[in-house]
């Protein structure tokens, strides 16, 4: 029994690396980012395109955007990008460098008492 439950586990790991190994091929990298910034305080909105490479104010927030990437042949759905976030006029030190998620911001998201950011879809040209 112990070895049968083994073998089940082993083939579900090496399908679960198959299907991680798919997903990253499936993946294409775009120019930038669209990002939408909220401040908390008065309720303003403000989307912003942002080049990879390049930074860009929302607020008294400093984005710097590095990649983003998203599934092939739709730069509009589920974009991924990594960016570095910092506050200026407080601490040259990043608030938040990591990965942001379009789809699920939650995951790993900006933990600040006055902006929230998010990312809407990547650009491609």
């Amino acid at each position: 029994m112990k070895s049968t439950w083994h073998a089940g586990a082993a083939a579900l790991l090496a399908l679960g690396l198959a299907s991680a190994a798919q997903a990253q091929d499936d993946v294409s990298i775009g120019t930038g980012a669209v990002l939408r910034g909220l401040d908390k305080i008065n309720g303003d909105t403000l989307d912003v395109t942002i080049p990879s490479g390049s930074a860009a104010m929302i607020g008294k927030l400093s984005v710097t955007m590095w990649e983003c990437r998203y599934p092939q042949g739709d730069a509009a759905a589920d974009a991924f990008a990594f960016m570095t976030i910092t506050e200026p006029a407080k601490a040259p030190d990043p608030i938040f460098s990591g990965w942001m998620v379009g789809s699920s911001p939650a995951i790993n998201a900006l933990d600040h008492f006055r902006y929230d950011v998010w990312v809407l879809s990547c650009t491609t040209d």
